[in-house]
Protein backbone atom coordinates (compact mmCIF):
# COMPACT_ATOMS: atom_id res chain seq x y z
CA UNK A 1 0.00 0.00 0.00
CA UNK A 2 1.42 3.24 -0.98
CA UNK A 3 1.62 5.84 1.95
CA UNK A 4 0.42 8.99 1.82
CA UNK A 5 1.36 12.00 4.16
CA UNK A 6 -1.03 15.15 5.27
CA UNK A 7 -0.61 18.18 6.97
CA UNK A 8 -3.40 18.85 9.96
CA UNK A 9 -3.48 22.38 12.08
CA UNK A 10 -3.25 21.91 15.44
CA UNK A 11 -5.89 23.59 17.35
CA UNK A 12 -3.98 25.99 19.40
CA UNK A 13 -2.80 27.52 15.81
CA UNK A 14 1.11 27.08 17.39
CA UNK A 15 2.19 23.49 15.30
CA UNK A 16 1.18 21.69 12.92
CA UNK A 17 1.42 17.38 12.28
CA UNK A 18 1.13 15.06 9.86
CA UNK A 19 -0.44 11.47 9.69
CA UNK A 20 1.73 9.24 7.86
CA UNK A 21 -0.59 6.00 5.89
CA UNK A 22 -3.55 7.01 7.77
CA UNK A 23 -5.94 7.74 5.13
CA UNK A 24 -4.92 4.71 3.67
CA UNK A 25 -4.66 2.31 6.45
CA UNK A 26 -7.14 -0.79 6.38
CA UNK A 27 -6.38 -2.17 10.12
CA UNK A 28 -4.03 -1.25 12.37
CA UNK A 29 -2.49 -3.06 15.59
CA UNK A 30 -1.06 -1.35 18.51
CA UNK A 31 2.01 -2.20 20.43
CA UNK A 32 0.31 -4.97 23.11
CA UNK A 33 1.96 -2.04 25.71
CA UNK A 34 -0.25 0.61 24.69
CA UNK A 35 -3.18 -0.82 25.63
CA UNK A 36 -3.50 -0.65 29.52
CA UNK A 37 -5.65 -1.71 32.42
CA UNK A 38 -6.50 2.12 32.92
CA UNK A 39 -6.01 3.79 30.13
CA UNK A 40 -3.48 3.80 26.94
CA UNK A 41 0.20 4.69 27.53
CA UNK A 42 3.16 4.28 25.54
CA UNK A 43 6.88 5.81 24.76
CA UNK A 44 6.77 8.62 22.13
CA UNK A 45 8.52 7.24 18.89
CA UNK A 46 8.83 3.47 20.43
CA UNK A 47 4.89 2.20 20.99
CA UNK A 48 3.28 5.28 20.20
CA UNK A 49 3.16 7.80 17.16
CA UNK A 50 0.50 9.28 14.94
CA UNK A 51 -0.51 6.08 13.43
CA UNK A 52 -1.52 4.81 16.48
CA UNK A 53 -3.47 7.95 17.31
CA UNK A 54 -5.81 7.68 14.41
CA UNK A 55 -6.41 4.30 14.60
CA UNK A 56 -7.74 5.03 17.86
CA UNK A 57 -9.67 7.67 16.51
CA UNK A 58 -11.25 5.52 14.17
CA UNK A 59 -11.90 2.27 16.40
CA UNK A 60 -13.03 4.85 19.00
CA UNK A 61 -15.86 6.71 16.79
CA UNK A 62 -17.16 3.30 15.80
CA UNK A 63 -18.09 2.28 19.34
CA UNK A 64 -19.52 5.88 19.74
CA UNK A 65 -21.87 5.64 16.71
CA UNK A 66 -22.07 1.82 17.86
CA UNK A 67 -23.76 3.04 21.31
CA UNK A 68 -25.64 5.36 19.35
CA UNK A 69 -23.65 8.55 19.84
CA UNK A 70 -22.24 10.74 17.31
CA UNK A 71 -19.87 13.60 19.13
CA UNK A 72 -16.94 13.78 21.18
CA UNK A 73 -14.86 15.96 22.92
CA UNK A 74 -11.02 15.93 22.65
CA UNK A 75 -8.35 17.96 24.42
CA UNK A 76 -4.81 17.00 24.95
CA UNK A 77 -1.99 17.78 28.01
CA UNK A 78 1.73 20.23 27.62
CA UNK A 79 3.70 17.33 26.29
CA UNK A 80 5.76 17.93 23.34
CA UNK A 81 4.16 15.10 21.53
CA UNK A 82 0.43 15.86 22.15
CA UNK A 83 -0.39 18.42 19.65
CA UNK A 84 0.33 15.97 16.77
CA UNK A 85 -1.35 13.12 18.61
CA UNK A 86 -4.17 15.36 19.08
CA UNK A 87 -4.45 16.33 15.52
CA UNK A 88 -4.33 12.94 14.58
CA UNK A 89 -6.46 11.33 16.54
CA UNK A 90 -9.08 14.42 15.70
CA UNK A 91 -8.62 13.23 11.99
CA UNK A 92 -9.30 9.30 12.75
CA UNK A 93 -12.52 10.43 14.47
CA UNK A 94 -13.63 12.34 12.30
CA UNK A 95 -13.23 9.91 8.99
CA UNK A 96 -14.78 7.24 11.59
CA UNK A 97 -17.82 9.78 11.09
CA UNK A 98 -18.36 11.36 14.57
CA UNK A 99 -18.01 15.48 14.93
CA UNK A 100 -15.14 16.72 17.52
CA UNK A 101 -15.55 19.39 19.88
CA UNK A 102 -12.12 20.25 20.15
CA UNK A 103 -11.25 21.68 23.60
CA UNK A 104 -7.64 22.33 23.02
CA UNK A 105 -5.08 22.98 25.70
CA UNK A 106 -6.26 22.01 28.78
CA UNK A 107 -6.11 19.02 31.99
CA UNK A 108 -7.94 16.12 32.38
CA UNK A 109 -10.86 17.33 34.62
CA UNK A 110 -11.81 20.35 31.72
CA UNK A 111 -12.03 17.26 29.07
CA UNK A 112 -14.42 14.86 31.80
CA UNK A 113 -16.37 18.62 32.44
CA UNK A 114 -17.11 18.91 28.55
CA UNK A 115 -18.13 15.27 28.68
CA UNK A 116 -20.42 15.84 31.50
CA UNK A 117 -21.77 18.79 31.03
CA UNK A 118 -23.32 18.71 27.43
CA UNK A 119 -26.07 16.40 26.27
CA UNK A 120 -25.04 16.78 23.01
CA UNK A 121 -21.60 15.10 23.78
CA UNK A 122 -21.00 11.16 23.96
CA UNK A 123 -17.45 10.81 24.72
CA UNK A 124 -14.26 11.71 25.28
CA UNK A 125 -10.46 11.66 25.01
CA UNK A 126 -7.80 13.54 26.35
CA UNK A 127 -4.24 13.34 25.20
CA UNK A 128 -2.07 12.71 27.66
CA UNK A 129 0.44 11.28 29.90
CA UNK A 130 -0.37 11.84 33.18
CA UNK A 131 2.02 11.77 35.93
CA UNK A 132 4.41 9.78 33.41
CA UNK A 133 8.31 10.47 31.78
CA UNK A 134 8.07 13.36 29.43
CA UNK A 135 8.55 11.14 26.57
CA UNK A 136 5.81 8.70 27.55
CA UNK A 137 2.58 9.76 26.34
CA UNK A 138 -1.40 8.26 25.85
CA UNK A 139 -4.80 8.44 25.87
CA UNK A 140 -7.62 8.73 28.94
CA UNK A 141 -11.36 7.59 27.42
CA UNK A 142 -15.00 8.03 28.40
CA UNK A 143 -17.96 6.82 26.77
CA UNK A 144 -21.26 8.48 28.23
CA UNK A 145 -20.14 9.66 31.23
CA UNK A 146 -18.83 6.65 32.09
CA UNK A 147 -14.92 5.41 32.59
CA UNK A 148 -13.74 3.24 29.72
CA UNK A 149 -10.95 0.45 30.51
CA UNK A 150 -10.20 -3.22 30.81
CA UNK A 151 -12.08 -4.74 28.71
CA UNK A 152 -13.64 -1.86 26.27
CA UNK A 153 -9.54 -0.74 25.35
CA UNK A 154 -8.99 -4.81 24.58
CA UNK A 155 -11.45 -4.21 22.12
CA UNK A 156 -10.48 -1.32 20.86
CA UNK A 157 -7.27 -3.16 19.70
CA UNK A 158 -9.71 -5.52 18.21
CA UNK A 159 -11.39 -3.10 16.20
CA UNK A 160 -8.11 -1.62 14.91
CA UNK A 161 -6.71 -5.08 13.92
CA UNK A 162 -9.55 -6.08 11.79
CA UNK A 163 -10.12 -2.87 10.53
CA UNK A 164 -13.55 -2.78 12.06
CA UNK A 165 -14.63 0.74 11.53
CA UNK A 166 -17.61 0.93 9.03
CA UNK A 167 -17.49 2.21 5.73
CA UNK A 168 -19.12 4.93 3.42
CA UNK A 169 -19.31 6.84 6.60
CA UNK A 170 -20.25 11.01 6.35
CA UNK A 171 -17.23 12.63 7.70
CA UNK A 172 -17.51 15.03 11.18
CA UNK A 173 -17.33 18.01 11.80
CA UNK A 174 -14.81 19.72 13.82
CA UNK A 175 -16.02 22.88 16.43
CA UNK A 176 -13.51 24.21 18.69
CA UNK A 177 -15.64 25.33 21.86
CA UNK A 178 -13.74 27.10 24.59
CA UNK A 179 -15.37 25.12 28.56
CA UNK A 180 -12.83 26.91 30.38
CA UNK A 181 -14.76 29.65 31.92
CA UNK A 182 -17.94 28.08 32.41
CA UNK A 183 -15.48 24.97 34.20
CA UNK A 184 -13.91 27.63 36.20
CA UNK A 185 -17.68 29.16 37.64
CA UNK A 186 -18.53 25.47 38.43
CA UNK A 187 -15.70 24.63 40.60
CA UNK A 188 -15.58 27.45 42.37
CA UNK A 189 -19.34 26.39 43.82
CA UNK A 190 -17.42 24.33 46.18
CA UNK A 191 -16.99 27.75 47.58
CA UNK A 192 -20.45 28.47 48.14
CA UNK A 193 -21.42 29.34 51.62
CA UNK A 194 -17.80 29.96 52.97
CA UNK A 195 -16.79 33.64 54.32
CA UNK A 196 -14.70 34.86 52.13
CA UNK A 197 -13.03 36.43 55.11
CA UNK A 198 -12.10 33.04 56.34
CA UNK A 199 -9.68 32.69 53.46
CA UNK A 200 -8.73 36.26 53.30
CA UNK A 201 -5.56 36.09 55.28
CA UNK A 202 -4.61 32.63 53.85
CA UNK A 203 -1.34 32.45 51.83
CA UNK A 204 -1.49 29.49 49.70
CA UNK A 205 1.05 28.59 47.26
CA UNK A 206 0.35 26.57 43.95
CA UNK A 207 2.74 24.28 41.94
CA UNK A 208 1.50 22.64 38.65
CA UNK A 209 5.18 21.82 37.34
CA UNK A 210 4.71 23.55 34.11
CA UNK A 211 2.11 20.63 33.48
CA UNK A 212 -1.38 21.79 31.59
CA UNK A 213 -3.57 23.11 34.96
CA UNK A 214 -1.23 25.89 34.84
CA UNK A 215 -3.25 28.44 33.10
CA UNK A 216 -6.27 27.68 34.80
CA UNK A 217 -5.19 28.08 38.35
CA UNK A 218 -3.68 31.10 37.32
CA UNK A 219 -7.65 32.42 36.33
CA UNK A 220 -8.65 30.37 39.09
CA UNK A 221 -6.61 31.98 42.16
CA UNK A 222 -7.40 35.50 40.25
CA UNK A 223 -10.80 34.75 41.69
CA UNK A 224 -9.92 33.80 44.85
CA UNK A 225 -9.67 35.85 48.17
CA UNK A 226 -6.41 35.15 50.12
CA UNK A 227 -2.57 35.78 49.09
CA UNK A 228 -1.71 33.08 46.07
CA UNK A 229 2.31 32.03 45.53
CA UNK A 230 2.27 30.23 41.85
CA UNK A 231 5.23 28.25 41.16
CA UNK A 232 5.53 26.84 37.20
CA UNK A 233 2.70 27.25 35.66
CA UNK A 234 3.69 27.82 32.19
CA UNK A 235 3.13 24.82 30.17
CA UNK A 236 6.54 23.68 29.12
CA UNK A 237 6.76 19.72 27.99
CA UNK A 238 10.37 19.89 29.14
CA UNK A 239 9.40 19.88 32.73
CA UNK A 240 12.57 21.90 33.58
CA UNK A 241 11.65 22.44 37.19
CA UNK A 242 10.56 19.17 38.32
CA UNK A 243 8.52 16.24 37.25
CA UNK A 244 4.21 16.56 38.07
CA UNK A 245 3.74 14.16 40.07
CA UNK A 246 2.41 14.92 43.21
CA UNK A 247 3.03 10.83 45.25
CA UNK A 248 7.03 11.97 44.51
CA UNK A 249 8.20 13.66 47.62
CA UNK A 250 11.35 15.34 45.59
CA UNK A 251 8.45 16.88 43.50
CA UNK A 252 6.89 19.08 46.57
CA UNK A 253 10.46 20.51 47.40
CA UNK A 254 9.73 23.98 46.26
CA UNK A 255 6.25 24.01 48.14
CA UNK A 256 8.15 22.45 51.33
CA UNK A 257 10.80 25.64 50.64
CA UNK A 258 8.44 27.84 50.39
CA UNK A 259 6.82 26.65 53.52
CA UNK A 260 9.72 26.63 55.39
CA UNK A 261 10.51 30.16 54.49
CA UNK A 262 7.18 31.31 55.92
CA UNK A 263 6.46 32.88 51.95
CA UNK A 264 3.36 30.53 52.13
CA UNK A 265 1.30 29.11 55.26
CA UNK A 266 0.44 25.83 53.17
CA UNK A 267 0.33 24.31 49.56
CA UNK A 268 -0.87 22.38 46.62
CA UNK A 269 0.61 20.45 43.58
CA UNK A 270 -0.76 18.72 40.93
CA UNK A 271 0.41 16.44 38.39
CA UNK A 272 0.63 16.78 34.74
CA UNK A 273 -2.81 16.45 33.79
CA UNK A 274 -4.60 17.84 37.24
CA UNK A 275 -6.23 15.08 38.04
CA UNK A 276 -3.89 14.17 41.20
CA UNK A 277 -3.48 16.89 43.99
CA UNK A 278 -0.72 16.99 46.45
CA UNK A 279 -0.64 18.84 49.65
CA UNK A 280 2.23 20.54 51.72
CA UNK A 281 0.45 21.55 55.60
CA UNK A 282 2.34 24.64 57.19
CA UNK A 283 5.02 22.32 58.91
CA UNK A 284 6.24 21.23 55.49
CA UNK A 285 4.76 17.93 55.75
CA UNK A 286 3.16 16.20 52.83
CA UNK A 287 -0.33 14.89 53.40
CA UNK A 288 -0.81 12.01 51.34
CA UNK A 289 -4.03 10.55 49.76
CA UNK A 290 -5.56 8.65 52.32
CA UNK A 291 -4.84 11.98 54.49
CA UNK A 292 -6.42 14.58 52.72
CA UNK A 293 -9.35 12.19 52.06
CA UNK A 294 -10.13 12.05 55.49
CA UNK A 295 -10.45 15.50 55.60
CA UNK A 296 -12.80 15.11 53.34
CA UNK A 297 -14.61 12.94 54.80
CA UNK A 298 -14.99 14.38 58.15
CA UNK A 299 -16.40 17.48 56.20
CA UNK A 300 -18.88 15.18 54.39
CA UNK A 301 -20.48 13.38 56.87
CA UNK A 302 -21.30 15.76 58.66
CA UNK A 303 -23.45 17.00 55.98
CA UNK A 304 -24.67 13.86 54.62
CA UNK A 305 -24.81 11.51 57.82
CA UNK A 306 -24.34 7.45 56.13
CA UNK A 307 -22.94 8.19 53.42
CA UNK A 308 -20.92 5.89 51.14
CA UNK A 309 -17.32 6.19 50.86
CA UNK A 310 -15.00 4.41 48.79
CA UNK A 311 -10.85 4.18 49.55
CA UNK A 312 -8.29 1.77 47.65
CA UNK A 313 -6.85 -0.74 49.56
CA UNK A 314 -3.80 1.10 49.64
CA UNK A 315 -5.51 2.98 52.23
CA UNK A 316 -4.48 3.78 55.53
CA UNK A 317 -6.69 1.75 58.02
CA UNK A 318 -7.20 4.92 60.08
CA UNK A 319 -9.39 6.50 57.19
CA UNK A 320 -11.36 3.31 57.16
CA UNK A 321 -11.96 2.78 60.81
CA UNK A 322 -12.65 6.72 60.76
CA UNK A 323 -15.53 6.37 58.57
CA UNK A 324 -17.27 3.95 60.41
CA UNK A 325 -16.68 5.71 63.55
CA UNK A 326 -18.26 9.10 62.30
CA UNK A 327 -21.24 7.05 60.90
CA UNK A 328 -20.89 6.61 57.47
CA UNK A 329 -20.09 3.51 55.16
CA UNK A 330 -16.48 2.63 54.31
CA UNK A 331 -15.94 0.71 51.03
CA UNK A 332 -12.96 -0.71 50.05
CA UNK A 333 -11.95 -0.81 45.91
CA UNK A 334 -9.03 -1.78 43.73
CA UNK A 335 -6.50 1.00 43.24
CA UNK A 336 -6.66 2.59 39.64
CA UNK A 337 -8.94 5.85 39.22
CA UNK A 338 -11.08 3.93 36.44
CA UNK A 339 -11.97 1.31 38.93
CA UNK A 340 -12.76 3.79 41.07
CA UNK A 341 -14.96 5.98 38.96
CA UNK A 342 -16.92 2.47 37.84
CA UNK A 343 -17.34 1.40 41.26
CA UNK A 344 -18.66 4.35 42.46
CA UNK A 345 -21.58 4.13 39.86
CA UNK A 346 -22.16 0.36 40.86
CA UNK A 347 -22.12 1.57 44.88
CA UNK A 348 -23.55 4.69 45.35
CA UNK A 349 -20.45 6.29 47.15
CA UNK A 350 -20.42 9.75 47.06
CA UNK A 351 -16.99 10.26 48.06
CA UNK A 352 -13.64 8.15 46.97
CA UNK A 353 -10.01 8.97 46.23
CA UNK A 354 -6.88 6.53 46.52
CA UNK A 355 -3.39 7.10 47.85
CA UNK A 356 -1.79 8.49 44.77
CA UNK A 357 -3.86 11.91 44.89
CA UNK A 358 -7.25 10.96 42.89
CA UNK A 359 -10.00 12.19 44.75
CA UNK A 360 -13.47 11.59 42.90
CA UNK A 361 -16.63 13.39 44.32
CA UNK A 362 -19.94 12.70 43.30
CA UNK A 363 -22.48 14.26 46.30
CA UNK A 364 -22.45 18.06 44.44
CA UNK A 365 -20.14 17.13 41.55
CA UNK A 366 -19.76 14.90 38.38
CA UNK A 367 -18.15 11.52 40.16
CA UNK A 368 -14.96 12.22 38.46
CA UNK A 369 -11.39 12.90 40.07
CA UNK A 370 -10.75 16.63 39.44
CA UNK A 371 -7.47 17.61 41.47
CA UNK A 372 -8.38 21.51 41.12
CA UNK A 373 -12.19 20.74 42.69
CA UNK A 374 -10.47 18.78 45.09
CA UNK A 375 -7.97 21.72 46.41
CA UNK A 376 -11.32 24.00 46.46
CA UNK A 377 -12.83 21.36 48.59
CA UNK A 378 -10.14 20.91 51.12
CA UNK A 379 -10.12 24.86 51.47
CA UNK A 380 -13.96 24.12 52.06
CA UNK A 381 -13.64 21.87 54.48
CA UNK A 382 -11.14 23.58 56.83
CA UNK A 383 -13.31 26.59 56.58
CA UNK A 384 -16.07 24.23 57.79
CA UNK A 385 -13.89 22.21 60.19
CA UNK A 386 -12.76 25.97 61.38
CA UNK A 387 -9.48 24.80 61.80
CA UNK A 388 -5.94 24.70 59.80
CA UNK A 389 -4.85 22.12 57.51
CA UNK A 390 -2.01 21.83 59.93
CA UNK A 391 -4.22 21.30 63.09
CA UNK A 392 -6.90 18.64 61.13
CA UNK A 393 -3.32 17.15 60.02
CA UNK A 394 -1.81 17.25 63.87
CA UNK A 395 -5.32 15.44 65.16
CA UNK A 396 -4.27 12.19 62.93
CA UNK A 397 -3.28 9.36 64.22
CA UNK A 398 0.62 8.83 63.83
CA UNK A 399 1.36 4.98 61.67
CA UNK A 400 4.45 3.46 60.90
CA UNK A 401 3.81 2.41 57.04
CA UNK A 402 5.71 1.89 54.69
CA UNK A 403 5.93 3.83 50.94
CA UNK A 404 4.70 1.70 47.54
CA UNK A 405 7.49 -1.64 47.57
CA UNK A 406 7.68 -2.51 44.25
CA UNK A 407 9.88 -5.64 43.28
CA UNK A 408 10.36 -7.70 39.77
CA UNK A 409 10.19 -11.67 39.55
CA UNK A 410 11.96 -12.73 36.70
CA UNK A 411 10.36 -15.76 34.54
CA UNK A 412 7.12 -15.31 36.96
CA UNK A 413 3.68 -14.04 36.62
CA UNK A 414 3.11 -11.77 38.98
CA UNK A 415 -0.69 -12.45 39.41
CA UNK A 416 -0.39 -15.77 39.57
CA UNK A 417 1.90 -15.27 42.46
CA UNK A 418 -0.38 -13.37 44.46
CA UNK A 419 -3.16 -16.34 43.63
CA UNK A 420 -0.59 -18.88 45.36
CA UNK A 421 -0.48 -16.63 48.26
CA UNK A 422 -3.95 -16.31 48.60
CA UNK A 423 -4.32 -19.64 47.95
CA UNK A 424 -2.20 -20.57 50.83
CA UNK A 425 -4.27 -17.69 53.34
CA UNK A 426 -7.37 -19.85 52.50
CA UNK A 427 -6.15 -22.96 53.56
CA UNK A 428 -4.27 -21.53 56.57
CA UNK A 429 -7.95 -19.91 57.60
CA UNK A 430 -6.44 -16.08 57.36
CA UNK A 431 -9.31 -13.69 57.00
CA UNK A 432 -8.37 -11.16 54.22
CA UNK A 433 -9.49 -8.50 52.00
CA UNK A 434 -9.26 -10.36 48.30
CA UNK A 435 -10.25 -6.52 46.48
CA UNK A 436 -6.96 -6.30 45.22
CA UNK A 437 -4.25 -9.29 45.60
CA UNK A 438 -4.07 -9.63 49.05
CA UNK A 439 -4.82 -7.42 52.34
CA UNK A 440 -3.95 -9.02 55.79
CA UNK A 441 -5.07 -7.79 58.85
CA UNK A 442 -3.56 -8.84 62.18
CA UNK A 443 -3.33 -7.41 65.48
CA UNK A 444 -0.08 -5.11 64.66
CA UNK A 445 -1.65 -3.62 61.68
CA UNK A 446 -2.08 -4.53 57.92
CA UNK A 447 -0.05 -5.91 54.69
CA UNK A 448 -0.76 -5.49 51.27
CA UNK A 449 0.52 -8.04 48.37
CA UNK A 450 -0.64 -7.28 44.58
CA UNK A 451 0.24 -7.52 41.41
CA UNK A 452 0.84 -4.31 39.58
CA UNK A 453 -2.01 -3.63 36.86
CA UNK A 454 0.67 -1.24 34.53
CA UNK A 455 3.49 -3.38 35.16
CA UNK A 456 4.61 -6.90 35.44
CA UNK A 457 5.66 -6.41 39.16
CA UNK A 458 4.48 -7.32 42.56
CA UNK A 459 3.71 -4.07 44.76
CA UNK A 460 3.68 -4.50 49.21
CA UNK A 461 2.84 -2.08 51.47
CA UNK A 462 2.20 -2.18 55.53
CA UNK A 463 0.85 -0.03 58.50
CA UNK A 464 1.34 -0.45 61.74
CA UNK A 465 0.81 1.67 65.01
CA UNK A 466 4.01 1.14 66.24
CA UNK A 467 7.68 0.50 64.88
CA UNK A 468 7.89 -2.72 66.32
CA UNK A 469 4.15 -3.72 64.61
CA UNK A 470 5.06 -3.09 61.04
CA UNK A 471 8.71 -5.33 61.28
CA UNK A 472 6.70 -7.84 62.73
CA UNK A 473 4.29 -7.22 59.77
CA UNK A 474 6.70 -7.39 56.88
CA UNK A 475 8.14 -10.33 58.81
CA UNK A 476 5.35 -11.86 58.11
CA UNK A 477 4.98 -10.97 54.07
CA UNK A 478 8.36 -12.37 54.09
CA UNK A 479 7.60 -15.61 55.30
CA UNK A 480 4.80 -15.95 53.07
CA UNK A 481 6.49 -14.96 50.01
CA UNK A 482 9.55 -17.37 50.31
CA UNK A 483 6.73 -19.99 50.92
CA UNK A 484 6.12 -19.50 47.06
CA UNK A 485 9.63 -19.13 46.41
CA UNK A 486 9.84 -15.44 46.21
CA UNK A 487 12.13 -12.26 47.79
CA UNK A 488 11.25 -9.13 48.02
CA UNK A 489 14.85 -7.63 47.95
Amino acid sequence: MKPTTRAICCSNGLARATVTDAPEFENHRFDPSLLRKYDMRGVWGETLDTRDAWSLGRSFAAVVRRSGGHRVAVGYDGRLSSPALEAALVEGLCEGGVGVRRIGLSPTPLLYYAVASAQDVHGGIEVTGSHNPKHHNGFKLDLGGHPFFGEDIVELGRLAAAGDWGHDLDRGQIEDVDVSEAYLDRILRALDGIDPALLAGLRIGWDTGNGAAGPLIERLVARLPGHHVLFFTAVDGHFPHHHPDPTEAANLHDLIAAVAARTIDFGFAFDGDGDRLGVVDGHGRILWGDQILLILCQDLLTRHPGARIMADVKCSQVLFDAIAAQGGTALMAPTGHSLIKSGMKQTGAVLAGEMTGHLFFADDYYGYDDALYGALRLLAACAREGKSLTELRDAMPETHVTPDIRFATPGQDPASLVSAIAEALHQDHVVFSAVDGARVTTSDGWWLLRASHTQAILTARAESRTASGLVRLLADLDLRLAQIGVRRT
